[in-house]
């Protein structure tokens, strides 16, 4: 019962934004949501709608207000969500602010679980980033046991590492779609 109260608030709020859904389209995202032994979608992180177009290739959405990211697969229907970290507003050691880019990207490369930074921490890098997925220039989706739920990074995208490796695995190739929503 609460995956459909769950759903009946999330097709409320995707409405209220301007996303409109047929009857049918919602029964599909009903149905194909209630196999939660497969997808991992937290209610809390439930501000992304449950099907965006298919693109053929994953997509990795990130709300840097909401703190939160969301996985699509190739035919467009959210599988999972979860916390994350964006660049914070101010970045003392770079004396500027460290916003991750907004906008849409792709990823060029990935690295496994023994990726770490080359900048940071200032000046010699060397700092963990499992699962790292690059998606422009120096900025990557990667792990991180700093998730603090609110945005404090130099600008790349921190999961908890458990989710990096599944959306390295599962989602986050190159050529994936990565959208950053704005601050």
């Amino acid at each position: 019962m609460k995956v459909n109260y769950y759903l009946c608030s999330m097709m409320t709020l995707v409405f209220t934004t301007g996303i409109w859904f047929t009857t049918a389209s919602y029964a599909t995202t009903v149905s194909s949501t209630t196999t939660a032994a497969s997808q991992k979608v937290n209610k809390s992180h439930g501000r992304f709608a449950p099907t965006i177009p298919a693109t053929g290739r994953g997509v990795f959405i990130f709300d840097p207000r909401r703190v939160a990211w969301a996985a699509y697969d190739s035919e467009g229907k959210l599988v999972r969500t979860g916390a994350a970290s964006g660049g914070r507003n101010y970045c003392p050691d770079l004396h500027r602010r460290c916003h991750t880019p907004t906008g849409t990207f792709k990823v060029y490369a990935i690295q496994g679980a023994s990726c770490k930074s080359k900048k940071f921490p200032i000046p010699k890098g060397g700092a963990p980033m499992p699962y790292c997925a690059y998606f422009h220039g120096g900025y990557a989706v990667h792990g991180s046991y700093h998730v603090p739920g609110y945005n404090a990074s130099h600008g790349c995208i921190r999961v908890h590492p458990s989710d990096a490796a599944w959306l390295t695995k599962n989602i986050l190739r190159p050529g994936s779609t990565v959208i950053v929503r704005p601050y």
